[in-house]
């Protein structure tokens, strides 16, 4: 496992960002791909239907992404974690401490969303704010459930491809220093 660093040794070409809800991965990711050159696709546009129902050809929309040369995404969804840790070439961890970092995010989002009434993947809206507490499923309530879930996932990938570099960011700021450091020289340098 590699920290913020670490040099990365080639421009990376198929990138999956890890973390739990809130973390920001879908930032980090759009970023990553700026950097690198690759497109970004991001998951939950290909994963979430019309009322939050997951479309039937999810699993068929990741493997085309996978199957592409180049790609930055945003690693989860159970039936697709397999599919894009078999064909990255770079997995990025942010792993941000969740009560001070990643729950404060995920709750401005929940909120922002809410109250803008933004519309979302096929035009899903964040549901009422009180679901907080009927809704076990809420993105907040799936947040903390689930939040110690990437240790045993990540340790998971790591076992299995034992070749794939994973960089593991602690906080924001070693996010933004591994983007100026060692992501920029692999990716001017290859």
């Amino acid at each position: 496992m590699l920290d913020h660093g670490d040099t990365i040794g080639h421009r990376p070409r198929r990138v999956a960002v890890a973390g739990v809800s809130g973390a920001g991965k879908t930032t980090a990711a759009r970023r990553i791909a700026d950097m690198v050159g690759a497109p970004h696709t991001e998951i939950d546009a290909l994963h979430h239907g019309p009322d939050w129902i997951p479309r039937a050809d999810f699993v068929a929309d990741v493997r085309a992404l996978v199957a592409a040369p180049e790609w930055v995404t945003e690693w989860q969804y159970a039936h697709a974690r397999p599919l894009i840790a078999q064909r990255c070439d770079l997995m990025v961890w942010l792993h941000y401490p969740f009560w001070t970092v990643t729950l404060p995010r995920v709750t401005r989002r929940t909120v922002r969303r809410r109250l803008h009434r933004e519309v979302l993947w096929n035009g899903n809206v964040e549901p009422p704010l009180h679901t907080i507490v009927t809704d076990p499923d809420h993105i907040i309530r799936w947040a903390i459930a689930t939040r110690h879930t990437f240790e045993e996932r990540v340790a998971e990938v790591a076992s299995r491809h034992p070749t794939l570099p994973i960089v593991h960011l602690s906080t924001p700021r070693d996010l933004e220093h591994w983007i100026a450091g060692p992501l920029t020289r692999a990716s001017v340098t290859q």
